[in-house]
């Protein structure tokens, strides 16, 4: 059976979901090294948080995640859809270790080269299920069909 393709608008959608969760995750984590520690029992500081400029930011582009995400799941399935996100960690890992210069051991790197493997292998497979129709469905279809 022939795998749909992609169209280039879908393509795009499925970069802005594997780049912008990456990217408000790292805005958030420079942001908050910028501020004293937070709890939940002083929520004022939390809710001040949000109004700087890298947490807002942080926070724009994970809205954005998640309007690009639930685009994506509308023509493809979770499967389909759910490794562009865990391509993410690679993104993670690369801005977290050249622009917010953390360390990352040997053993998260390999970590993230199973992941990368592993998203491979799901990419492999077509976008969406062909899934039989509901007896509803099947009902009007042939219905119209006869008239």
């Amino acid at each position: 059976m022939a795998h749909a393709k992609l169209l280039p608008r879908q393509y795009l959608i499925l970069g802005l979901v594997a780049v912008s969760a990456p990217l408000g995750d790292a805005c958030l984590s420079r942001g908050m090294t910028y501020l004293p520690a937070i709890s939940l029992a002083h929520p004022a500081e939390l809710i001040g948080a949000v109004f700087t400029p890298w947490i807002g930011a942080g926070i724009a582009l994970l809205i954005g995640f998640f309007a690009s995400y639930l685009t994506a799941l509308s023509w493809a399935d979770l499967t389909f859809v759910l490794p562009a996100t865990a391509f993410g960690n690679v993104i993670v890992a690369l801005l977290s270790r050249f622009w917010l210069h953390d360390q990352i051991s040997l053993e998260r790197w390999a970590g993230i080269a199973l992941i990368t493997l592993g998203v491979g292998f799901v990419a492999q497979g077509p976008s969406l299920t062909e899934r039989p129709a509901l007896p509803a469905e099947a009902a009007v279809a042939e219905q119209e069909e006869a008239r």
